[in-house]
C-alpha cells in the first residue's frame, strides 16, 4: 500500500459521467502504461505498513488463521475483478468514485469518497504513530523541552515527526515525493530479507509454537488482513491509465499472488521467532544492536516521511475547493497545517498502532474492498441479479465482509477504548 495513496490524489478531479444513453465507443489499445509497469504501481498499492503487523496478526489468531489470510486474498482479488467490469459498463469511468458515480449517482460518489478520505486521514495518523515507536527503539529515554515542558519517548517523536512532516504538506507539486514514495515494493521485501537474516544469522533463531487457533484474536487478526489488501481504491486508475485494459486481469493476480507470498511469509517467520511475545510492529521485537534490525527500521521509516504529504493532499484539496477562498496561498497553508495538527492529537490520544490498523481494515478496508465492489456490480449488471453462481458468489462475500466489518469493527473499538 505504499503508492496505494498516491493514485487517491486524482479522484476528486474526475467530472461527471455522461449520461447513460450515451453510445458506448469500443476500447482501442492507447498511450499508456505497459503490463510489468502496472504490476509495478499494483504491488506497490497493496505492500505498505500492513506487513509490519502481519505476524502479530497471526499470533492473534494461531496457525489456522492463516488461512483466513488467503481466503481474503482470493475474496480482495475477485472483488477487484468486479470492480473492472463496472469499468466496462461505460468508458468514461477512470476511478471508484466514477463506479459509485455511475451505480447510486452523487451519493454514491459521495459514500465512495467519503470512505477514502476517512481512510486516508487514519493513514496518515498511523504513520505519526509509527514514527513515534520505532524511533523511540533506536533512540530510547530521549526527551524535548517545549516552553519549559518535558516531553518524552514516543509522544516527543510523534511531534518531532510531525514537524519534519509539515514543511512537505504545503507543496503543491508532490512530483518528487511521490516517485521517492513508489519504492514500497522494494521497501517491503528489504524488510522481509532482514527479518529472514535476524532469525538465521543474528541467532534468534525459529521456534515452534503451539497456538493452533485464538477465536478471541480472530477479529483482530482478519481485520488486519483485510488492511493488507485495501488497494480496491486505486485499481480503477491503474486499469484505466493502461495501454491495453485487457490485461488488467492478469495484473490483478500477479499482483495478488506475489503480495500474499510476501506477507505469508513475513508472518510465518515472525510468528515462528517471537510467538505470543509479538508487538504491533515486528520491527519492536527486533534486537536494537543488529545492523539489520537497524536497516529494517530506517527502512520502514523512510516511507511515511514522504508519503505523509501525499496522503493527505486528496483530503485538503477537497477541503480547499469548497471554501469561499479556493485560491488564497495562506488560507491553503493554514488548512494543512490544521489537518497535520489534527492527526497530531490523534495520534498522540489512541497510540495503538494494531489496534488503529484492525478498525481501519475491519470498517474501512471491508466495506471498499468487499461490500461497495459487489454493491456497484450488482446495480450496473443487471444479469448478475439473477440466481446463478455468479449471484451465490457476490451474496456469501457479502455476507462475509458484514460480519468482518462488525465484529471486527467492535472488537478493535473495544480494545482502544481498554486501552485508554
Amino acid at each position: 500500500m505504499w503508492v496505494y495513496e498516491c493514485h487517491k490524489m486524482d479522484f476528486t478531479k474526475a467530472g461527471k459521467l455522461e449520461s447513460q444513453n450515451e453510445v458506448q465507443q469500443p476500447q482501442q489499445p492507447t498511450k499508456g502504461t505497459s503490463f510489468f509497469r502496472t504490476c509495478f504501481n499494483g504491488l506497490n498499492a497493496l505492500s505498505g505498513v500492513g506487513i509490519l503487523s502481519i505476524p502479530y496478526a497471526l499470533a492473534q489468531g494461531g496457525w489456522l488463521s492463516l488461512l483466513l489470510l488467503f481466503l481474503v486474498a482470493v475474496l480482495c482479488w475477485y472483488t477487484g475483478l468486479l470492480l473492472r467490469r463496472c469499468m466496462d459498463t461505460h468508458p468514461l469511468i477512470k476511478t471508484y468514485p466514477d463506479i459509485g458515480e455511475r451505480a447510486f449517482g452523487y451519493k454514491g460518489r459521495a459514500i465512495v469518497s467519503v470512505f477514502m478520505y476517512v481512510e486516508l486521514y487514519l493513514v496518515a495518523v498511523e504513520f505519526l504513530i509509527l514514527e513515534g515507536d520505532n524511533l523511540d527503539k533506536l533512540f530510547p529515554n530521549t526527551a524535548f523541552k517545549v516552553a519549559g515542558l518535558k516531553i518524552r519517548g514516543k509522544q516527543a517523536f510523534v511531534m518531532l515527526t510531525s514537524l519534519i512532516v509539515l514543511p512537505t504538506t504545503w507543496l503543491k507539486s508532490l512530483a518528487l515525493l511521490a516517485y521517492v514514495s513508489a519504492g514500497g515494493v522494494l521497501a517491503s521485501f528489504i524488510l522481509v530479507i532482514c527479518i529472514f537474516w535476524v532469525g538465521a544469522v543474528d541467532k534468534v533463531g525459529f521456534h515452534e509454537n503451539d497456538s493452533v487457533l485464538n477465536w478471541k484474536g480472530m477479529p483482530i487478526a482478519i481485520s488486519m488482513f483485510a488492511f493488507c489488501y485495501c488497494g480496491h481504491a486505486v485499481f480503477p486508475t491503474l486499469c484505466s491509465s493502461m495501454k491495453d485494459r485487457s490485461k488488467f486481469s492478469k495484473v490483478l493476480l500477479v499482483c495478488f499472488i506475489t503480495s500474499t507470498i510476501n506477507y505469508g511469509s513475513m508472518a510465518v517467520m515472525g510468528y515462528l521467532m517471537f510467538g505470543e511475545h509479538l508487538k504491533s510492529q515486528v520491527t519492536l521485537n527486533l534486537p536494537i544492536k543488529k545492523m539489520s534490525t537497524k536497516i529494517a527500521i530506517y527502512t520502514t521509516l523512510i516511507n511515511p516521511l514522504t508519503k505523509y504529504a501525499i496522503i493527505t493532499a486528496p483530503i485538503t484539496t477537497a477541503i480547499e475547493e469548497t471554501s469561499l477562498f479556493r485560491n488564497s496561498r495562506s488560507l491553503s497553508i493554514l488548512i494543512r497545517t490544521a489537518l497535520v495538527i489534527s492527526t497530531v492529537i490523534v495520534a498522540l490520544t489512541i497510540p495503538f498502532f494494531g489496534y488503529v490498523m484492525a478498525f481501519i481494515g475491519s470498517f474501512l478496508s471491508v466495506t471498499a474492498s468487499m461490500l461497495l465492489p459487489c454493491l456497484c456490480y450488482l446495480k450496473l449488471n443487471k444479469a448478475a441479479q439473477k440466481m446463478g453462481l455468479e449471484l451465490i458468489i457476490i451474496v456469501a462475500i457479502l455476507v462475509a465482509g458484514l460480519f468482518i466489518g462488525v465484529v471486527g469493527t467492535f472488537t478493535s473499538i473495544k480494545q482502544i477504548v481498554n486501552h485508554l
